[in-house]
This record gives C-alpha cells, structure tokens and sequence, in this order.
C-alpha cells in the first residue's frame, strides 16, 4: 500500500466559529500526514429537524459541499443560502483525489449543530435602504393608537384595582416580540414593547375605521411617545405575500434599557430627518410641534416602556373589526420579494 492509499484518519474535534447570519467558518484536528495530502474538504450541512421546520431554506439548495483543500479554519458561507437564527447540523471528511479521479476519503466525522445569527448592522442597512425606496411622502398625524380586544383592556384596568402591584397598575405593559417578519431581525423574540400605529387614511388624515387587532382603540397624543427624549430605530421591513408592506420601528427612551438593546443592533434614525417617522420641534412661540408619518407603508411602532392607560381615551372604532387572521402576528415574511429581501438568508 502506497502513502497515497493509506486509509485517512477522521477528522476529530469539529469546531464552529464566526458564525454569522449567512456564514461561518470550522475546523478540525487532522495527522500532519493527512493534512499534507489531503486535496479536498467534503462538508455535509443540513438543516436540523424540528416541529417548526424553518420555511426560509430554499427546497433546491444543496447539502453536500466539495471543496478544495485549503488552511483551517475554512469560512463557509453563499453555498446553501443559510438562514439567520437557524439550527444546523455538520459534519465533515477528508479526502485525497486519485489519477483516475475518484476519491479515498475518510470517515465522516461526528456530526455538531450551531445555530446562524440575526441580521448584522450592516445587513439591517441594507433593508433599511430597501424600506426608504418604498415610504412615500409624509403625512402629518397627532395620534398613535392601539386596537385590541375588550379583555386586554379589563385586564389592564383590573391590575389598577388589584391588591397586586397596585403601584404599577393600568399600564399596557411590553411584552416580549413575536417573530413576524424577517426571520434575522435582532429584536425577534428579545426585545420587549408596546406595539402602536399611527397611520392615518389618506382622504381624512384621521386613523382608520377599521382594525385587525380587535374592535376598541387606546390612542394618546403622538408626543407622549415620540419627543426628543427618544430614540428611533429601523428594526425592520417586510411583507406577507401581498402588494402592503410594513417598516417596524422602535422608540425607546434616551438611556432606557430598550435604547442600550437597540443602540448595537439597528440603525438608529434622525427623529427630524427619515423617511418613515419625524418630530419637527416647534418653529416659533406658541406653534406646536410637527408629527409625519410614511404614507405608502403600514409602520409597526415598538414602544419599550410601559404605558398608562390614563393617558388617553379607549373608544369603540366605527368601522368594522376584521378578522384575526389578518393580523401580523407572527406572520412569515414572504422570502421571493425583490422589494423587502436582502441578499442574505431570509
């Protein structure tokens, strides 16, 4: 038996780093001989089973890898489309190809599962690029509000009254993001808030009549959330298979908590200058300031910081109350847009 077709030993001590949202790079512990002769690198990575199959991985893409030998750690990224926040599994072998063109490979080693990342800063730029060719003009308002079912709202009064937390009661308290949209959008399931809109129809500049998220309206005065003692960031873009698009934003208070999370993690906007969401302080004595909104998106706000009940009014809407199923919750963002997609895992 010649040295060429000596048995290859497997590959031991798989290890993952640098692991990104579309990448990573491994390595393992190979013999000196077998680092000398060896001329390729399989690599078998699979998406890891579970009872929520990731619907972001593309059906056509690959699972085997043949690369050319190269120093470890070997980065791997663009070949299977990754996936942000997705559980893989890996496995490698080592292998020397012959004259006649086959293969003397190893074992495959064991097999190690990592999970990909959320979307970097510069990934949320790019999407943040992408929302700002789709906002529109701005339109004034003077409301965010909030639309749910009369239960969320008895149990928001009900805390006031308890002999439980009395000091903190009637607050819509944050609760944690679900994960509608972009499968790698940081604050997925991680960061806490109020949801509210603040989009207004076009011919009344008044909020909708209708709403999907329940029949009875909280709104309070746009400067209660949005002043300049806030910070505003782009969390997101999306779609749901349809021609409507939505931008979700975060407002969190200067050095709160929420504004440590997001200051890392999503681009921060100018609260007098972007495309989806502006305060313009007032420009003379006795002028109010000035609130707009994006008029061709339908913009999520996240309000990280509990708010009082008592702060405005709750009101049956006047027009008719959809159906849930037309909500966002946890809706999937349709991964063959051109418009709201990126060029990384979906």
């Amino acid at each position: 038996m010649t040295e060429m077709d000596a048995p290859l030993s497997t590959p031991c001590n798989i290890q993952i780093c640098e692991v990104t949202c579309d990448s990573f790079r491994i390595m393992w512990d190979m013999t000196p001989e077998d680092t000398a002769r060896a001329t390729h690198f399989f690599i078998d990575l699979s998406r890891k089973e579970s009872r929520d199959p990731n619907r972001f991985k593309h059906r056509d893409v690959p699972t085997k890898l043949v690369a050319k030998a190269v120093p470890l750690p070997m980065a791997v990224r663009g070949h299977w489309f990754l996936s942000p926040r997705t559980e893989y599994c890996v496995a490698v072998q080592t292998a020397v190809r012959q004259p006649d063109g086959d293969y003397l490979v190893s074992e495959w080693s064991q097999v190690v599962e990592f999970c990909t990342g959320d979307y970097a800063m510069e990934h949320l730029q790019q999407l943040l690029d992408k929302a700002k060719g789709s906002a529109g003009r701005l339109l004034k308002f003077s409301l965010f509000y909030r639309n749910q079912h009369p239960d969320y709202f008895d149990y928001v009064r009900s805390v006031l009254h308890s002999n439980i937390d009395i000091e903190c009661g009637g607050l819509m308290r944050p609760a944690l993001k679900d994960n509608s949209g972009s499968h790698g959008s940081p604050i997925n399931g991680k960061l806490h808030g109020v949801f509210f809109s603040c989009n207004t129809e076009f011919d009344t500049g008044l909020p909708p009549k209708d709403s999907p998220y329940g029949p009875l309206r909280f709104h309070i005065p746009a400067g209660n959330l949005l002043n300049p003692n806030i910070s505003l960031y782009f969390a997101d873009f999306y779609c749901m298979y349809t021609a409507y698009h939505y931008v979700v934003l975060v407002l969190a208070p200067v050095g709160s908590e929420g504004d440590n999370f997001c200051r890392t993690r999503l681009p921060m906007l100018d609260l007098a200058s972007n495309p989806f969401l502006t305060y313009t302080a007032p420009q003379g004595p006795g002028e109010e300031p000035l609130y707009c909104h994006a008029s061709d998106v339908i913009l999520e706000v996240l309000f990280t910081e509990p708010v009082p009940l008592d702060q405005g009014p709750v009101e049956q809407i006047s027009g008719h109350h959809q159906l849930m199923s037309l909500t966002t919750a946890n809706a999937k963002k349709d991964p063959s847009c051109k418009v709201c997609n990126i060029s990384v895992g979906r």
